[in-house]
């Protein structure tokens, strides 16, 4: 266990995760909208994706999927269906992924989750697998934006599109429904604004 201090207070916090950590995890981390033209390999992705899988969802059910957009012919397919204001960075990001929820999930669960073989049969109304699908890959995607930050990389997520034409010209056949659009890669030079306010801690706790 470290002791740290906390940047807004000086006051100081226990974390066992050293300085250099949350510096690179939280602090200085921020979101990026622009890259240098360093390339995000495999290696990189498959090793964030190593660590951001052992993140906890419900029933281990493990619903968030990627497609990463390596090419500019894919790339070419993404942009027309982003705002005017998403479409310049993303044209020219080192690599794009679109993060979605597999709303097919509970064939896995019998590998995911053994100890209970029939928990693929709780799921046979679709509305309630479809919110349970995008719930949890929600909770991954914000596991995976920190996997990206742990990787040494900056994330510029975006919820600036159209979800339906997304699915439409990727995912056809309405199995994984698009959550979040991620720019990833190296930022360039500091960030072009200073942070923006976050909540004190007794705006957004309470005990009981």
């Amino acid at each position: 266990m470290t002791t740290a201090t906390d940047a807004s207070t000086d006051a100081p916090v226990s974390l066992a995760l050293n300085r250099a950590g949350q510096d690179l995890l939280f602090r200085t981390a921020r979101t990026a909208n622009a890259f240098t033209g360093e390339p995000v390999t495999e290696a990189q992705i498959r090793a964030i994706h190593d660590l951001v899988r052992l993140g906890p969802t419900a029933l281990n059910s493990q619903p968030l999927r990627l497609l990463l957009l390596r090419t500019p012919s894919a790339r070419a397919r993404l942009l027309p269906h982003l705002s005017g204001g998403n479409r310049d960075k993303t044209a020219v990001a080192p690599l794009t992924a679109v993060l979605a929820a597999d709303t097919g999930f509970p064939e896995r669960l019998p590998e995911l989750f053994p100890h209970k073989p029939q928990a693929a049969t709780w799921f046979g109304d679709p509305e309630y697998r479809e919110n349970q699908a995008r719930f949890n890959a929600t909770l991954q995607a914000g596991y995976f934006l920190i996997g990206v930050r742990a990787a040494g990389l900056a994330a510029g997520p975006m919820t600036g599109f159209d979800a339906a034409a997304v699915d439409e010209e990727f995912f056809a056949d309405g199995r994984w429904r698009t959550l979040l659009i991620v720019n990833i890669g190296r930022p360039t030079g500091q960030p072009t604004r200073e942070r923006l306010p976050r909540l004190a801690y007794e705006d957004v706790v309470r005990s009981a």
